[in-house]
């Protein structure tokens, strides 16, 4: 992922028209060019209208300023902040480009493959989550097998193997080599055997890995 800044909003238009990024991080008050003029520029050019924002602004900022501005904004950012959630959320948005790309250049209309090694299960889930997508998500691995069933950005069934919902999604999601396969043409399911949203279902599985980790740790 390379990163580019600039000084200041007019500078960064001057940036982004000559090489346009995949998404802007803007912060609200800037010299000169503040944030929403900037966006209000970047939106007015074909070639730019369409890359996502994130802004950076105080609550009273965004709330009385920049709430209206709903198109092609992602995500408010309210200061202060931690820069670990910064980075969070526009990792979020860069996997959900990323994750557009791959379903534009799929050989299969309406199919995405790729290597778990290249975007893990957890960006994928969010990415799927964060785009409100409906598919099919099989992971491979050494002979093993879990496919994940989303409608709406939320999984509602999962299996490997023996294990049903959560438990699957749970294994799963501890894969990180192996072979992927996003079908949107496949997402209906009959049966609905998750109890959890998507974030709820990584974050206990996060939780469990740690658990298990810090447990292998002791045993030593």
């Amino acid at each position: 992922c390379d990163v580019a800044t600039a000084k200041d909003g007019a500078d960064a238009l001057l940036k982004i028209i000559d090489e346009v990024p995949d998404v802007i991080i803007c912060d609200y008050k800037m010299p000169g060019l503040d944030g929403r003029q900037l966006y209000e520029k970047i939106r007015a050019r074909d070639k730019t209208r369409h890359i996502p924002f994130l802004f950076m602004a105080s609550r009273a900022d965004i709330e009385e300023r920049l709430r209206p501005l709903v198109d092609g904004v992602e995500e408010f950012v309210a200061k202060p902040f931690f820069v670990k959630d910064l980075v969070g959320i526009a990792k979020k948005v860069v996997d959900r480009l990323h994750l557009e790309k791959l379903q534009q250049r799929a050989s299969r209309p309406g199919v995405i493959q790729g290597r778990l090694e290249e975007m893990s299960i957890v960006d994928l889930m969010q990415s799927i989550e964060m785009g409100q997508k409906s598919c099919r998500l099989t992971v491979l691995r050494d002979g093993e097998q879990a496919e994940l069933y989303f409608a709406g950005g939320q999984c509602r069934h999962a299996k490997s193997g023996k294990l049903e919902g959560d438990e699957a999604v749970y294994r799963a999601v501890g894969w990180s080599e192996g072979e992927f396969e996003i079908d949107f043409n496949a997402a209906k399911t009959p049966r609905e055997t998750t109890t959890r949203s998507t974030t709820g279902l990584l974050m206990e599985a996060m939780r469990l890995m740690d658990e298990a980790n810090r447990d292998a740790v002791e045993t030593k």
